[in-house]
């Protein structure tokens, strides 16, 4: 009788299919945020469906490979991306009352704690996750700030953080993708040298 406790895990790399949710996601988000188009049913479904579901799918496929920042990470800016959608929607269904920016700003500040918790750990990671987690960290805190002082401005600038934030998140994964497909390195992602 074989030891099933000690088969090689062959199943495949989900932090691709993690990284485009979250990335693409951040991307069209911020494009509304620097006032390219405004917050639309393009823009929800998509944090919905791929920013949401996809990377809860993609957080527990983690779980099943034995990483922690992988299954942390995933599902809690999955589990984001569907909150921040009913933040928007709910209200509009007279279910409950929108929240104040006051709210909002509170709403920011505390995922870019978590954020800031995050990157601590990307210390340890190639250099793409740190760009990808220091530049969320700083959308957080301009989020936050944008809702706390009803400024414009600020989230115009922060737009401009979030369309980097999710390019980083976007190249993480088809490096990722590309480098696996042809066995070299494509795309550098900036490994850690131990």
């Amino acid at each position: 009788m074989s030891d099933l406790n000690h088969r090689n895990d062959h199943t495949a790399n989900p932090a691709p299919l993690g990284l485009l949710g979250f990335g693409m996601t951040t991307v069209l988000l911020n494009f509304h945020n620097i006032g390219w188009f405004p917050l639309n049913s393009m823009i929800l479904a998509m944090g919905v469906c791929y920013g949401g579901v996809a990377q809860v799918i993609a957080g527990i496929m983690e779980w099943k490979k034995g990483n922690t920042f992988g299954t942390v990470a995933f599902t809690s800016y999955g589990f984001f991306w569907l909150t921040l959608v009913a933040l928007i929607l709910l209200p509009q269904t007279g279910m409950t009352p929108a929240t104040p920016e006051s709210g909002m700003a509170a709403f920011f500040a505390l995922w870019g704690i978590f954020t800031a918790a995050m990157f601590i750990a990307t210390l340890r990671m190639a250099f793409i996750m740190r760009a990808v987690f220091g530049s969320l960290s700083m959308l957080f805190a301009l989020l936050a700030l944008r809702d706390y002082l009803a400024s414009p401005a600020i989230g115009h600038a922060a737009g401009w953080i979030g369309l980097a934030c999710g390019g980083f998140a976007i190249y993480a994964a088809l490096a990722q993708i590309l480098n696996e497909v042809f066995g070299a390195v494509v795309l550098p992602l900036g490994e850690v040298r131990a």
